[in-house]
């Protein structure tokens, strides 16, 4: 027998239960693996929600790192005692143990620890497709971040910073200024009640090129009057509740604006792409451009515990969960 959370019923923290569930076994294209952490992400939370719709029972979690215990007989590429790491669905994570489609696997290199490896995988890729694909961020552009202190938040600010782009850090308290301050925000703004004015004020008239949001409805409308004309408003999170119908016609109005909602699941939709993003994010943190902030660690059985502290904002960097 495994453990894992399991959620019979949406809702809040406490629908999240340690319970005793039967190992699984490695079909002919998955690998069975044994977490040695578990990434928790603020998607888990739209699941136990129920913003995001799953079939009940389930159990939660979208990343994780550990070791190959078992392989089906058609996978080639990982062998029992690989060291590995994934992103991204099918849930299921927050589990002793859990069988994955191979293909969705990563080996980790040695370098890098297991409690990294777990928090690194979504947020980090999360940060490379947002920088490089959503909008190719350019040496010298200047870029608006939300939540710049959480675990995606620092990894873009890192990143961009490497790229060679001016960072403005949007956070919620004084604490988290210095925390984005310290990992490439070369501007931060506390809170958002003066938001464009204060992003005009430090671009002196010329505002942003993008501004990559996680928060959502909250913040939606003061980031759109941070874009300069032709800008981006990349809306990739919704941690104060979804964004309300928007009026396209605004986006004329204000600038011929683009608008996209992205998510890692289309830009990790292949092998390939599974490939090439992991190998990005695994040479800016090899070569100390990136650092990854495990800056909290619950027990697995204490998931409930770690999603009060995540949805009232007081984690920093990325948390795991240790089985």
């Amino acid at each position: 027998m495994s453990k894992a959370i399991r959620m019979h019923e949406v809702g809040g923290p406490g629908v999240l239960k340690w319970e005793s569930v039967p190992t699984p076994q490695p079909g002919p294209t998955e690998a069975l693996i044994r977490h040695a952490a578990v990434g928790l992400n603020y998607i888990d939370v739209y699941f136990r929600t129920g913003l995001y719709k799953t079939a009940l029972p389930a159990t939660p979690g979208l990343e994780g790192a550990g070791v190959v215990l078992a392989v089906g007989a058609e996978v080639k590429d990982l062998e029992v005692g690989d060291r590995v790491a994934y992103q991204g669905g099918p849930l299921g994570a927050y589990a002793t143990e859990r069988v994955i489609p191979a293909d969705r696997l990563v080996k980790l290199p040695d370098s890098i620890d297991f409690n990294t490896g777990a928090a690194m995988m979504l947020q980090g890729m999360t940060a490379e497709y947002l920088l490089l694909r959503t909008f190719k961020v350019q040496k010298g552009q200047t870029i608006l971040v939300h939540a710049a202190a959480g675990g995606v938040g620092l990894i873009l600010c890192q990143w961009a910073k490497h790229i060679g782009a001016n960072v403005i850090g949007v956070v919620s308290t004084p604490d988290k200024a210095e925390l984005a301050k310290a990992h490439g925000a070369h501007h931060v703004i506390i809170g958002h009640a003066t938001l464009a004015a204060d992003v005009k004020r430090i671009t002196e008239g010329a505002m942003v090129p993008v501004v990559y949001d996680a928060v959502g409805k909250d913040t939606f409308m003061a980031s759109i009057d941070c874009l300069a004309p032709l800008g981006m408003m990349v809306t990739y999170g919704s941690a104060s509740g979804p964004v309300p119908p928007v009026d396209t016609a605004m986006l004329a109005a204000k600038g011929s604006l683009f608008l996209t909602r992205p998510t890692l699941a289309t830009y990790t939709a292949s092998r390939a792409d599974i490939v090439k993003s992991a190998a990005a994010l695994f040479d800016v943190v090899a070569s100390g451009a990136v650092k990854i902030r495990v800056n909290q660690t619950f027990p697995l059985a204490e998931a409930a515990a770690a999603h009060t502290a995540l949805e009232a904002r007081k984690t920093t960097g990325s948390t795991v969960l240790i089985p």
